[in-house]
């Protein structure tokens, strides 16, 4: 794996970052019929070590799997660092992670997968770099120099395929973004809370990847891309991106995002955000729906959020 990180290319408007504590870590984690995976990846997460004085709020977003695993994260209930969300139906990746985000109280945000793709020994590298005041957004690259990313045993044609359709969607992104970006659509992205601050987002399915990087980078957060450790998972082990559904999204993606309003940057709070306990930090910066042409047109499915689970600061 690379030791060197890869920034995107500078611009005047950019935001500046800088050398801030972070007290609170929030990980949202979207999961959905994944029995076989999610008991080892709670675990590994909140076992996770984290840079000195960073306490930990994992936020599970369960989206009534077909499988056990509502009840396997119902199990964790009693655990005050975990907050359950609930969802009546499932209604995608994305939908999951912005259910998940109303409910963030740290200062910073990283969004987990519910499998064994990505290793959360990967948190404290792309932490230390926002805490060290390189960057407020991070991204965990999962592009290796020199190496296939997807390398699916007994399918090496079907790995090839999606190893070029990354780079081509990758190349678009970057020319229609002005960005250098080798992995714009890896799980692995990681901000500060404020900079979603005031900031709208729409996307249900794996668009949400699209929508979050491009709005970040319209906002002027550059990102700075680490390598990360990531071991693939084909289709026949519940990969779930549709090879013809979601690339179709990612197009009207695309082109959607790079005109859709985004509002501008404000000062980031200097108090610590981290510890409130009665309020999300992001109940100020979700905005409510408006007549924009980003806002969602129908309202928000129906979520429950466990009461035993606690939002803890």
């Amino acid at each position: 794996m690379s030791l060197f990180a890869v920034r995107s290319k500078k611009r005047r408007n950019d935001a500046v970052p800088s050398a801030r504590p972070v007290h609170m870590l929030s990980v949202v984690l979207p999961v959905y019929n994944e029995e076989e995976t999610i008991e080892e990846v709670l675990g590994n997460v909140l076992g996770v070590g984290l840079p000195p004085g960073v306490k930990l709020q994992l936020i599970v977003v369960e989206s009534n799997s077909k499988d056990n695993t509502r009840k396997i994260v119902e199990s964790y209930d009693s655990d005050p660092r975990v907050s359950i969300v609930l969802q009546d139906v499932p209604l995608g990746k994305g939908n999951a992670v912005r259910a998940g985000l109303r409910h963030v109280t740290g200062d910073v945000v990283l969004i987990q997968d519910g499998d064994l793709e990505y290793s959360v020994d990967d948190y404290r590298v792309l932490l230390e770099r926002i805490i060290a005041g390189d960057a407020d957004f991070v991204l965990g690259c999962r592009h290796e120099r020199g190496r296939p990313m997807r390398e699916f045993e007994g399918a090496k044609h079907k790995s090839a395929v999606l190893n070029v359709a990354h780079w081509t969607f990758a190349a678009l992104f970057n020319v229609v973004y002005r960005t250098d970006l080798r992995d714009p659509f890896t799980m692995y992205k990681v901000f500060r809370t404020e900079c979603i601050e005031g900031m709208e987002f729409v996307a249900d399915r794996f668009d949400f990847d699209w929508e979050l990087v491009a709005k970040l980078v319209r906002r002027g957060y550059r990102p700075i891309e680490i390598p990360i450790t990531y071991n693939s998972r084909g289709f026949d082990q519940g990969k779930k991106v549709r090879p013809i559904r979601d690339p179709l999204t990612w197009i009207v993606a695309l082109v959607r995002f790079r005109f859709s309003n985004v509002p501008p940057r404000v000062s980031p709070e200097r108090g610590e955000v981290g510890r409130r306990s009665d309020q999300s930090a992001l109940d100020r910066f979700l905005a409510p729906a408006t007549n924009t042409p980003d806002s969602d047109a129908a309202a928000e499915p129906a979520e429950r959020v466990r009461p035993q689970s606690k939002r803890r600061g």
